[in-house]
């Protein structure tokens, strides 16, 4: 689990040991580094597993101390973390005037000089994921009408680090709109999960519901590699 101690920062930007000896004198602070954490689990999870365990962090996450701010701030960064947005993350850590002595969100500082722990299953999943069968074939998600709504184009950020724009319709559902990413990218629908501000997007909404403004970007976790794009029908 994560958690907060008490710290303070020197003249310098330094952090010093606290009169009560919990803090630990760390140094200056550091841009968030790209690489993400390699771990592996005490036993193998599957997607589902990780989000709980997630989940339950962040639920009890502000009862470990610190400032409830800072930790909604860390939760968006993890996220943009993972997502390989690396600039949102390190602007969500700037503006939060959060100080990261190694340049890793595993621990950090607030301006006040709380400490604050972040698990690597908050950033990374593990390298002994298992791969979940999905009913996603078996859910009642109606196809939208041949040509119904209108076409734009939708941006999305993938977890490789890839940016794209899929051509959409206002009446597809996030299922459908999986199914065009699987055909431009290979990307099976079941091993896609697609955020926007922060928020889970479920497969039975659809775009116009989703009211994304032109020129913002979903991110999209894959829970597999890219392989070869396969033709879907409009």
């Amino acid at each position: 689990m994560g958690g907060c101690v008490g710290a303070q920062h020197d003249s310098s930007g330094s952090l010093n040991e606290n009169s009560e000896g919990t803090g630990v004198a760390l140094g200056r602070n550091q841009p968030l580094k790209k690489e993400k954490p390699k771990w592996k689990s005490d036993y193998p999870m599957t997607d589902g597993q990780l989000r709980s365990k997630r989940d339950e962090f962040w639920d009890t996450a502000p009862a470990f101390e610190g400032r409830k701010e800072i930790w909604d701030a860390l939760k968006a960064a993890a996220h943009a973390f993972e997502s390989n947005d690396h600039e949102l993350a390190q602007a969500i850590i700037d503006g939060a005037n959060i100080t990261l002595p190694h340049g890793a969100l595993t621990e950090c500082y607030d301006e006040l000089g709380n400490r604050y722990q972040l698990p690597v299953y908050c950033l990374a999943p593990p390298i002994n994921m298992i791969e979940e069968k999905s009913d996603i074939e078996t859910l009642d998600i109606p196809e939208p009408p041949p040509n119904s709504g209108y076409e734009s184009q939708l941006r999305l950020r993938l977890s490789t680090g890839k940016d794209l724009k899929l051509v959409v319709r206002s009446t597809d559902t996030v299922y459908h709109m999986k199914r065009r990413l699987h055909a431009a990218e290979g990307v099976e629908p079941a091993s896609q999960r697609w955020f926007f501000s922060g928020r889970p997007l479920t497969d039975k909404m659809r775009l116009e519901e989703l009211k994304i403004p032109k020129d913002y970007v979903v991110q999209v976790i894959m829970s597999q590699p890219l392989q070869n794009p396969t033709p879907v029908e409009n």
